[in-house]
Formats: C-alpha cells, sequence, structure tokens
C-alpha cells in the first residue's frame, strides 16, 4: 500500500468500515478484527507520515523566511549604511597637531598643576612651608615660571593641595627652572622638609585653549572650582570647538579664570579654572547659564565626549596671587 497516495489510504479505511458493519459470523467477525488491526496501523502510520511531512514543511518554511529576512536585512543595512553615510562627518586628514590648533601659538605658554595629598595632621605646617618659599620663586626673575594660583580643596578630595604654575617659553623655560631649582639650596630643603608631610603627589603639564582668558591675579575673597573633565581618545578638536563658542555664555560675572588641556599625564584630560563669591554665586550663575539661548545644545553636544569628570571647589592660601 502505498501511505503516500490518499486514495488508498482512503479505499483502506472504507473496506474495513465495511467489513465491520456487514460481517456475519464467527469467521467474519474474526475477518472483521483483522482488518481493523490493519486498519489501526493504516492510520498510525499515516499520522506518523503527515507529521513528519508537516515537520519537513515547517522547516522548509522557516528556511524560506530566515533566507527572505536575511536578503531584507542586507539589503537594509545597505540602505542605511548609504542613508547615514550622507550625514556622517567625515574627518579630513590633519597635518598638524592638536596642540598647535587649540593653544595661543604665539604665546606658548606651558603649565603645571600638581595635586599634593597632604597628611590630615601636617597640612596647617605644610602651607606655612610654602609660603615661605614658593612666593620667592614666583618673584624671582631669574627663575622663568609665576605661581598663578595655589589652594587646599575644600570640597573634593580632603587634605590636598593644588598649585598651578605658568612657564613663559614653553618647555625650554621648564627645563632651565628645573636645572636652577637643583642648585637652589633653600628649594632643596623644602623638598625633604615637604615630603614627610606627603601620602602622594601627581603633576600634569597643560596648554591652554585659546578661547580662554589667560589667568591673571585677582582680588579675594573668592572660591574657586577646578572642573576636570576625562575625554574619549580623538575628541580633543570637539570639545575645543563647542568651548570656543561656550565660553561666550560664562563671561558675565567674570567667572572664567582659565581652560588648559593635557600634554604629560592623564592624556586627553581638560581642567577648567573657575572663581565665585561663595556657593550660592556659584549656584545662581551656573544656572543663569540655562538662560542663556544654545548654551543647553553645547551641553547636549558636549557630554557624549566625556569618559569621566570632576569637581574640586578650592580655598587659595595666603601665598595665592588668584586670592
Amino acid at each position: 500500500m502505498n501511505l503516500s497516495c490518499p486514495a488508498e489510504v482512503i479505499r483502506a479505511l472504507r473496506c474495513s468500515s465495511t467489513t465491520w458493519w456487514s460481517g456475519v459470523g464467527p469467521a467474519s467477525a474474526l475477518c472483521t478484527l483483522a482488518q481493523l488491526k490493519m486498519a489501526t496501523g493504516v492510520l498510525q502510520r499515516v499520522s506518523g507520515g503527515l507529521a513528519r511531512a508537516k515537520g519537513r514543511a515547517h522547516s522548509a518554511g522557516q528556511l524560506v523566511l530566515w533566507s527572505r529576512g536575511f536578503a531584507t536585512s542586507s539589503s537594509r543595512n545597505r540602505e542605511d549604511s548609504w542613508f547615514k553615510s550622507l550625514f556622517v562627518r567625515k574627518v579630513d586628514p590633519r597635518k598638524d597637531a592638536h596642540s598647535n590648533l587649540l593653544t595661543k601659538n604665539e604665546e606658548s605658554n606651558l603649565y603645571k598643576i600638581q595635586f599634593h595629598n597632604v597628611k590630615p595632621e601636617c597640612l596647617e605646617a605644610y602651607n606655612k612651608l610654602c609660603e615661605d618659599v614658593l612666593p620667592s620663586i614666583h618673584a624671582d626673575k631669574y627663575y622663568p615660571c609665576e605661581l598663578v594660583g595655589t589652594w587646599n580643596t575644600w570640597y573634593g578630595e580632603q587634605d590636598q593641595a593644588v598649585h598651578l604654575w605658568r612657564y613663559r617659553g614653553g618647555y625650554p623655560a621648564l627645563t632651565e627652572v628645573m636645572n636652577k631649582l637643583r642648585q637652589n639650596k633653600e628649594f632643596t630643603a623644602y623638598r625633604k622638609e615637604r615630603g614627610k608631610m606627603l601620602l602622594s603627589r601627581r603633576n600634569q603639564l597643560l596648554l591652554e585653549f585659546s578661547f580662554w582668558n589667560e589667568p591673571v591675579p585677582r582680588e579675594g575673597p573668592n572660591i574657586y572650582e577646578l572642573r576636570s573633565y576625562q575625554l574619549r581618545p580623538g575628541t580633543m578638536i570637539e570639545w575645543g570647538n563647542y568651548w570656543a563658542r561656550a565660553i561666550g555664555y560664562r563671561q558675565h560675572n567674570r567667572e572664567a579664570v582659565g581652560g588648559f588641556f593635557s600634554q604629560i599625564g592623564n592624556l586627553y584630560m581638560v581642567h577648567h579654572l573657575w572663581a565665585y563669591k561663595d556657593l550660592q554665586s556659584r549656584e545662581n550663575t551656573r544656572n543663569g547659564a540655562w538662560q542663556e539661548e544654545g548654551w543647553h545644545e553645547v551641553v547636549y553636544y558636549t557630554v557624549p565626549l566625556i569618559q569621566h569628570m570632576d569637581s574640586r571647589i578650592m580655598i587659595p592660601t595666603k601665598a595665592s596671587p588668584l586670592q
């Protein structure tokens, strides 16, 4: 019997049914039972065959759907890629370093920022030691460097001192100062005594953004905020382009002191230095920036460039030119 032929299956079932109803006598009954068994077997085999056929059809259907989906997806991806290519900003190969594009080339100032974590019980003595030594180096024309500011962190890392130096003349000036200070016995004694008071220290060499004001001495009292941003590698130019516009929104209260980016140390690090009369003035000034047309766009487009950010509120020490 050909189970794949529906006509033969129906014929077998009809034969079994007719025999059951028309059978007479024991012999006919036995014949009918045998035929019923045969019909039952036929039904079981037919059911199994239909199930397998259904499974093969389902698999074939899935394969067709998958193939169609893959083709559609590939086509859609090609279309999306082509469409996006119309709007994605293309980066032209540059023949100049980022630092030359962002800085005030005619001045060539180099900055050094120092972070000293002081033993809590030594902070007062540390400040006194710095007040006795650092201003003398700042005032001595023999050293081509200037102390821009020196602070203690108020909110942020506790028991921390921050010093910002400027070297007019760039790396040659830095090298000259380092060589001369090695011969300065007072400075050598200062470093030795300072080392007993510190838990750790680190520094960075910085350049200043061309669109920021150069830090100049100012009268107090003020508090200072150092906002530090770790940018994603490759985004410094984009950051500079946005902040060249943004700085115009933050000049009304003379709060913008200086803007720098790292050259040696943690790379792709940006520091913004701000001055406020107090914490309430800081809050009012920052809230006021959101009323400026265009400020929210700068924030919206620069936030994705940041990997990490940090804020320190700092109090100037007596030796600081920025008060």
